[in-house]
């Protein structure tokens, strides 16, 4: 009895030891595979962080190259509007000179229609001054009988050069009869008139035909022209 037991024993404690032998081969076997596992899983996740590094350096670099594009962009966006703003003055500075020009353009046009119309006035002056002086030249050259018949109608002509003129317009014209050329200040002394109306006159008489302007020098000198000073004095 005692020698089974001893025997039951010792089966057991065979077993025993090699189920743990076999457990702890286990075990080894586990723990190696771990091992292998745990430097594998080392190596990816080394591998990993160091591609994570990677990524994070190329993130940082395009943050520092958006942040510097975004500088960039700000400072573009100021300029344009800038520009837009220079533009837009430029734009309305055109229109405003197109607007003078315009202006302008109708002033020149208004100043050539009436330079024409005082040349088409010199012109008819000077004509009648012509027929004046051919009548004169006439009469001149007619028997004495011949010029007692057309007498009549020279005072006629001589009224048609002369109607246009105002009072103080004749006057100038006769002031300027002595041939000796004066300037509008001492006409302006003798015929009492402010500086303008004196000037305005001035300048209409010369450019109807009546009167001569020298422009050596400043101010002007106005004659009277021969033609009207031969009308003046047969007037006289």
């Amino acid at each position: 009895m005692f020698d089974l037991l001893l025997l039951a024993s010792i089966l057991l404690f065979a077993v025993t030891v090699i189920a743990s032998v076999l457990y702890y081969k286990q075990i080894r076997g586990l723990r190696e595979k771990y091992e292998e596992a745990r430097d594998v899983v080392g190596d990816i996740v080394v591998s990993f962080n160091s591609q994570l590094r990677r990524y994070e350096e190329k993130l940082s670099a395009i943050s520092h190259k958006t942040g510097v594009f975004s500088t960039r962009n700000e400072r573009l966006v100021s300029k344009v509007k800038e520009h837009d703003g220079r533009l837009k003055k430029i734009v309305s500075k055109i229109n405003t000179l197109s607007g003078i020009e315009q202006k302008v353009s109708a002033q020149i046009q208004d100043v050539n229609k009436r330079i024409e119309s005082l040349v088409a006035a010199q012109k008819t002056i000077t004509k009648k001054i012509a027929d004046v002086e051919k009548l004169g030249q006439r009469i001149s050259a007619a028997p004495k009988a011949e010029k007692t018949k057309i007498e009549a109608p020279i005072p006629i002509q001589r009224e048609k050069a002369l109607a246009p003129l105002t009072e103080t317009e004749l006057r100038v014209l006769k002031i300027l009869s002595d041939n000796s050329p004066k300037t509008a200040p001492e006409i302006r002394e003798e015929i009492k008139l402010t500086r303008e109306h004196t000037a305005r006159l001035m300048k209409k008489l010369y450019e109807e035909g009546y009167l001569e302007r020298g422009v050596q020098k400043i101010p002007y000198t106005y004659r009277i022209k021969k033609e009207m000073l031969k009308i003046l004095k047969k007037q006289a």
